[in-house]
């Protein structure tokens, strides 16, 4: 199958960042045998403009989109996220394909206010909508064209390398990566647990509280040397929602931390994944598994198999090209909910 993929593939950061779901997505589809092709909008744009100024080049990068769709005649078109390719050319890209299926993928989470807006806007011009965050959260893009699926982040063998569950000599003992600063108040709860915890083990917080953050190769480097990490998202209490933290993590073999408020009890098998409640509960959990490196090996090996065998990049992948063409579905996937 013909394959376009539109969205930004961050060309001009030249390697420094990679591993996201971008990539995992073209990776699955390429290794399911299916024919890719890569728009990126944002670096279209740039090449395309004066100067380089990329907000003077989106005319120019939805007319190079809809060249590319009559070019390459693909039979499924995914559009990521890309929001200034308008839906005026979305609906030029029926006109010159119309046999392709187009459907939009959305990583991001529904409690920021103008990614709701984004999911309503695509669900009124594609076939389907595939969202993070579980279908019980998604009735409010119901009764338009495209029909709503929830996907994970998943893990992929080329990338997800590591595997701490094996190591026993690591020096960073718990872990928290974030530089976003919207809409949470998450570094509350990373204060406490660093206030209440910082000398009984080594707390590393890149992003926050004077640590810089880390991108590609460094961050690849932080995780090979830590045992445990937090994930928190911006926000708690979207069902089955989590940034791609959760399979970074999971995937390299390092014990995580997560609300309890999204329920992915229901998602995963016991001893994977360790739940809290508050911020007493979290402190008081990660003390127990600081002291029984067996059992920290143990959830993590556990939760990175139940990752790579459920959760992979072929499956998530195949997922998304079974619904956007309504086919029986060829594996009980775990995530799927009617």
């Amino acid at each position: 199958m013909r394959v376009l993929h539109i969205d930004y593939q961050q060309i001009r950061r030249y390697g420094k960042n990679h591993g996201n779901w971008v990539e995992k997505l073209a990776f699955g589809m390429i290794k399911n045998g299916h024919y890719l092709q890569s728009f990126s909008d944002r670096d279209v744009a740039a090449f395309e403009s004066p100067f380089g100024l990329r907000d003077l080049g989106w005319k120019r990068a939805n007319r190079r989109a809809v060249e590319m769709v009559e070019a390459v005649a693909p039979e499924l078109i995914v559009l990521g996220h890309c929001d200034k390719i308008t839906n005026n050319s979305v609906a030029e890209m029926r006109k010159v394909s119309p046999h392709s299926v187009i459907v939009h993928c959305n990583c991001d989470p529904l409690f920021v206010p103008y990614n709701v807006d984004n999911i309503q806007l695509r669900a009124e011009v594609c076939d389907a909508v595939f969202v993070t965050t579980g279908v019980r959260e998604l009735e409010q893009f119901k009764g338009k064209r495209a029909r709503a699926y929830h996907i994970p982040n998943p893990v992929d063998e080329s990338i997800e390398t590591l595997d701490n569950s094996l190591e026993t000599d690591l020096p960073i003992d718990l872990l928290f990566c974030s530089n976003a600063t919207k809409y949470t108040s998450r570094g509350k709860i990373v204060q406490h647990v660093k206030d209440t915890l910082d000398s009984e083990l080594a707390f590393h917080t890149y992003g926050s509280f004077g640590m810089p953050a880390v991108w590609g190769r460094e961050y690849d480097r932080v995780l090979a040397q830590s045992r445990m990490g937090l994930n928190l998202n911006r926000q708690e209490g979207n069902y089955w929602y989590a940034s791609d933290r959760m399979a970074q993590l999971a995937g390299s073999g390092i014990l995580q931390f997560t609300s309890d408020q999204q329920r992915f009890d229901e998602l995963f098998p016991e001893e994977t994944i360790v739940y809290f409640g508050d911020e007493s509960d979290l402190v008081s959990k990660i003390r127990e598994f600081h002291h029984d490196d067996a059992r920290r090996r143990a959830w993590a090996a556990n939760a990175r198999r139940f990752f790579f065998a459920e959760m992979n990049t072929r499956l998530y992948a195949q997922y998304i090209v079974e619904a956007a063409f309504e086919k029986p579905f060829s594996h009980d996937y775990v995530w799927h909910q009617e």
